[in-house]
């Protein structure tokens, strides 16, 4: 059985062939393979909060657990609304602003409101 890419548009992995193109059961989209290839290098990425839904710059989330903080006695608590987000490259995936200074969090931690 060989292995169909994930969907380019909501990056899910529920794709079928249909002809020429693929097309994705989730979204409906549908492209051709052959010229996606070259694009995939340029893609933007894409980050999944701990319910998998995909997360924007922009987007506001809640914390799903107590977090502590390196340096500080306070921690971030569960249930803190997190406002404005903005997704960056590296291990912690989300610059934020909280009230105890701005941060880098890892989207694992973090719920989409």
């Amino acid at each position: 059985m060989t292995s169909l890419p994930n969907c380019p548009q909501c990056g899910q992995d529920n794709t079928y062939p249909d002809g020429d193109l693929l097309v994705c059961a989730d979204c409906g989209h549908e492209w051709n393979p052959a010229a996606a290839a070259p694009a995939e290098a340029d893609s933007v990425r894409i980050v999944r909060d701990s319910n998998g839904t995909v997360l924007a710059d922009g987007d506001s989330v809640v914390l799903v657990k107590d977090l502590k903080v390196k340096g500080s006695s306070t921690p971030l608590k569960m249930g803190t609304r997190i406002k404005h987000i903005r997704i960056v490259d590296g291990d912690h995936e989300i610059d934020c602003k909280t009230d105890l200074g701005p941060m880098l969090l890892k989207a694992e931690f973090l719920k989409k409101v």
